[in-house]
Parts: C-alpha cells; sequence; structure tokens
C-alpha cells in the first residue's frame, strides 16, 4: 500500500481495521480474470472504530446509514487488472467516502433583503417595457 489514507487533518484509516476481501473480476482482462483474484472489496467497522473522533464517527454514522450493515461500510473496486490498483483505488475511495461523511455541515445561510435599487430599477424597466408595447398600438389614429 502506499501509505496511510488521510481522511482529514490527522486522522487516517487504520491499516489494522481495514477488512480485505478479493474474488474474481468480470472487469477487463481477457482469460486473465479466470485465474486471478483482482476484485477487490474493502470494509471498515465504523461502529466499532476508536480511530475516528466521537463526532465524527456520530456524524458519519448518521449520514451512511443507508450504506451501512451491522455498521460496518463497504466498498468495492474491480476496474483494473491487477489486485494491487484495486486495492488503492478501494482505499482511496473509502477515505474519500468517510471525508465526505464525516465533513461538518454547512453553516446556515443568511437571510438577505433585495435592496430597493434593484427593486425600482426592476419596475421601471418593467414600466418602459409597457409604454414601448403600448405606442405599438394603432389606436391613436
Amino acid at each position: 500500500m502506499s501509505g496511510p489514507y488521510v481522511i482529514r487533518g490527522s486522522v487516517s484509516l487504520p491499516e489494522a481495521e481495514l477488512m480485505w476481501r478479493f474474488s474474481r473480476s468480470s472487469g477487463p482482462g481477457g482469460q486473465h480474470v479466470n485465474t486471478s483474484d483482482s476484485r477487490v472489496e474493502l470494509r471498515f467497522d465504523l461502529a466499532r472504530t476508536d480511530s475516528l473522533p466521537q463526532v465524527w464517527k456520530d456524524r458519519a454514522l448518521e449520514r451512511l446509514a443507508g450504506r451501512l450493515t451491522d455498521g460496518v461500510v463497504s466498498v468495492r473496486a474491480a476496474e483494473h487488472r491487477s489486485q494491487w490498483r484495486n486495492r488503492e483505488t478501494a482505499a482511496v475511495r473509502l477515505a474519500a467516502l468517510l471525508a465526505e461523511a464525516t465533513a461538518p455541515p454547512p453553516r446556515p445561510r443568511r437571510k438577505t433583503r433585495v435592496p430597493r435599487g434593484i427593486n425600482e430599477r426592476r419596475l421601471r424597466e418593467k414600466k418602459q417595457r409597457g409604454d414601448t408595447k403600448r405606442g405599438r398600438s394603432g389606436r391613436d389614429w
């Protein structure tokens, strides 16, 4: 592996808590796929991990509730011929998923008023447009 996969800041995925499973892939590779286990399934027990701060863990459990199976999040990769590249892809994908799930919620939007000048200009332009259209009618003849 190419080192620790950083989620955000100094928090990274602990290698000891990652569970790998390999199987035959149906992707590219010709007859090679019939003989090698290149598909990768990476599982991470989000409910029982101690490597994430509790606030992040709660946030991730709430946001990923639809993807979890008994508190375990799972990611699959089978794009590449080699198991090694699929392992890299799965680990990066899991780190990105956890980074997105643990991100703080966006700040609430501050309500703002429409400036009076913009409203006045819009009404003035509407009036002008109406006058232009009224001037096109032939009622004054």
